[in-house]
Order: structure tokens, then C-alpha cells, then sequence
């Protein structure tokens, strides 16, 4: 490639602001890298710069792309709103320097929000993955307030296509393709189990998978859970891998109960795990408890039973149409009785994807309609 065709690329910018998000887009990121008509650019926020989550902007950095920014001046404090704005002054400074033709964001959380925010106010085309769906909590406002200021939308299936209807969004400019995550999931260059059993010293072959996060709107209550939620898996007797939460307020809390779990054979818990090591573990699990929304989505693919905790994920699945999920309340023999219960879930089915995201979303970055329609948007009624 020639210095006149390398000025000609489109720049893209990806943001990621967790071990989560990163997962689901790491292919589009790679994908974008390996071509000629593209340079890919990485902002890593968020959750990847606390070391006491992982520090996981460190994985960012073992896959090597050319362009990789890692916002370590952010203030990470426990307020929402104070980051945000946080996120937003730091990432409009990085934007005027790269001046990207557009920026790419994942799902619902407060780092896509300030991509949307700064993709929009300075009229860059703005991509939003996996609108369209429903997260529980503060998590959902924050999605579909995405959604809105976004340009572009590439969803999972045909009811977040709906939704998206449902909030004025043009049908021309909302793509299905499916979850990105599982063209990784799909992947036969995932680690084996030995491999990732080794790399994280774990002495157990058979285990289950403990993921719980805070629900904001429930701070008040979260000790109490989390207390019947450890309480249930010491009494299961069973082998558990578990992680951490994510940075959300009351994840503190979570942390210190976990303390209780120092010194039990039965468990290791781990700040973080690199994405493809955790999906050989999920696929390998005996189940998976708790309100992580790969509990929903990366279990069903796998036909791993899950059993889903709480509100989270309120409204995010059918048990109809996820036949490997229970879900519970956070009290401790409602857990263990959907634990005795788990083989009658290892149920495989999706509603998410076939694993050919990324060559979707290579395909609508090449179409020339995609760079030439006006920012401008407008809402789009519903007809009566």
C-alpha cells in the first residue's frame, strides 16, 4: 500500500470501556485491522484501567493494534454522572486528534455513552452494537438514550430491530447481524480446557461459574443478597470459578463477601479472565449462576444451564425460548433447589447469532450508502 492510498483509509474508532464489551467486538476490531480500506483506532476507558478489576487494558494491549489509546488519566471515582463527564472531556480531546470517520459502541454502558455523545455533537457517524435489547436497571436507560444519539445500528435479532422501530429509528439504518461475540465463540482456536486450566492454576475439572454484579437501583439490598447468594454456593458443596463484579456502585460490597471465600478449596475467584480462556471454561462449566448477561446470551449458545439471579436481566429472555435458564430470587434454597435442578436445562439454542457477525459488518462498512447519508436525524412514527 502506497502513502496516497494509506491517507485514503477511513478511520474508525472503537471504544471499550470493559472486559465485557471488549469481547463482544474484539472480532470487529481485528476485522477492521487486517483491511486495506480501514484503520482501526482503540479507546480503552472504564473498568480496563482498575487494577483491582483485572487491569484488563492490559488484554487490549496483547492483541497489538496499531492504534490503541488507553485513557489512564480518567478519574474512575464511584459517581456515574461524574465519570461520564469525565469520559467525555478526555475523549473529545483524543477525537480532535484522530479525527475519526466513524465511531464504533457496544451496549449499555457509560463509555458507549460518551461515544455516542462525542460521535454525535461533532457529527461522526456513530455504530451502535447490540441496541435494541433490554439490560434491567440503569443499564437500559442507558442503552436506548445510545441508541438515539447513534447513526447506525447493528443488532442481534429481529425483536431488537423492533424496539428500535418502536423508538422512532429508521429501518434502513438498523442491520441484523447477530452478536459479535459468538463469531469468537464459534472460534476452533479457542484455548483447550487443560490450557486454561493451567493458565489460571485452577485444581478442579468439574465447576460451576459465579458472576454477580450490583444493581444500582437496588443498592440498599445488595449486602443482604450477595450474603444469600455465597451462602447457597458454600452449602451446594459444589467447585465454583468466580470474577469479580463489574465497577458499578455496590461493587464493593460484593468484593468483601466474596472475603468469606478465602481458604475454601471449592472456590477460585479470579479479578478478571482473558475473554477466549473464559469462554473454554464457560463451555466446559457444569452451569452458571448469578446476573451476568452471559448468563443469557453465551450459555444458551453453548447449552451450558444457567440460572439466572435477581433483576439484572430483567426482561433481556423468555424462558420459552431459553430453555436452559432458571431464574431465581436472591434466597438461599430457591438457589440450591435450581442448582439440584440443573441437568434438566443443558438446553442448546440462541436467538443471537450464527457466528458470521463480523463478516456482516464488513460487509456494511464497504457499502458506500453508509458514508454518504445525511447525520441529520429524525424521528420516524409509527404508523396508525
Amino acid at each position: 500500500m502506497n502513502i496516497e492510498e494509506k491517507e485514503e483509509c477511513r478511520k474508525i474508532l472503537f471504544i471499550t470501556g470493559t472486559r465485557a464489551d471488549y469481547g463482544k467486538i474484539k472480532s470487529l476490531i481485528k476485522s477492521v485491522e487486517a483491511s486495506e480500506e480501514f484503520e482501526a483506532y482503540v479507546f480503552v476507558s472504564g473498568m480496563h484501567i482498575l487494577n483491582t478489576f483485572g487491569g484488563t487494558y492490559r488484554e487490549v494491549l496483547k492483541d497489538h493494534y496499531k492504534n490503541t489509546y488507553v485513557a489512564f488519566g480518567l478519574a474512575n471515582t464511584k459517581s456515574m454522572s461524574y465519570d461520564l463527564g469525565d469520559t467525555i472531556c478526555n475523549l473529545s480531546g483524543y477525537v480532535r486528534s484522530v479525527e475519526p470517520d466513524m465511531i464504533v459502541i457496544h451496549g449499555d454502558r457509560i463509555d458507549a455513552l460518551a461515544g455516542a455523545v462525542v460521535g454525535a455533537l461533532n457529527n461522526i457517524r456513530v455504530v451502535h452494537i447490540e441496541g435494541g435489547e433490554l439490560s434491567g436497571t440503569i443499564d437500559e436507560s442507558i442503552r436506548h438514550a445510545i441508541s438515539k444519539f447513534a447513526h447506525i445500528h447493528m443488532v442481534c435479532n429481529e425483536e431488537a430491530k423492533q424496539r428500535l422501530i418502536q423508538l422512532g429509528e429508521e429501518q434502513k439504518h438498523i442491520h441484523v447481524i447477530g452478536s459479535p461475540d459468538i463469531d469468537i465463540m464459534m472460534s476452533d482456536k479457542l484455548p483447550t480446557l487443560e490450557e486454561a486450566l493451567d493458565k489460571y492454576e485452577i485444581p478442579f475439572r468439574d465447576y460451576g461459574i459465579l458472576m454477580y454484579h450490583p444493581v444500582t437501583t437496588e443498592y440498599d439490598g445488595i449486602g443482604d443478597k450477595v450474603q444469600n447468594l455465597v451462602d447457597a454456593a458454600i452449602a451446594s458443596g459444589k467447585n465454583y470459578i468466580a470474577v469479580y463484579p463489574n465497577n458499578d456502585l455496590g461493587s464493593e460490597i460484593i468484593m468483601n463477601e466474596y472475603k468469606r471465600l478465602d481458604g475454601n478449596k471449592h472456590f477460585k475467584i479470579f479479578p478478571s479472565l482473558r475473554f477466549e480462556h473464559f469462554l473454554t471454561l464457560l463451555k466446559n462449566a457444569e452451569f452458571m449462576m448469578g446476573n451476568s448477561s452471559a448468563g443469557v446470551r453465551e450459555t444458551s449458545v453453548y447449552g451450558v444451564p444457567a440460572i439466572d439471579i435477581g433483576n439484572r436481566q430483567s426482561g433481556r429472555y423468555s424462558l420459552n425460548l431459553s430453555p436452559n435458564i432458571q431464574h431465581v430470587y436472591e434466597k438461599r434454597d430457591d438457589i440450591l433447589k435450581a442448582i439440584s435442578q440443573i441437568d434438566k436445562h443443558r438446553i442448546r439454542t440462541s436467538a443471537f447469532g450464527d457466528g458470521n457477525s463480523t463478516k456482516r459488518f464488513m460487509e456494511i462498512l464497504q457499502e458506500e450508502e453508509i458514508w454518504e447519508f445525511k447525520l441529520q436525524k429524525q424521528f420516524v412514527d409509527l404508523e396508525m
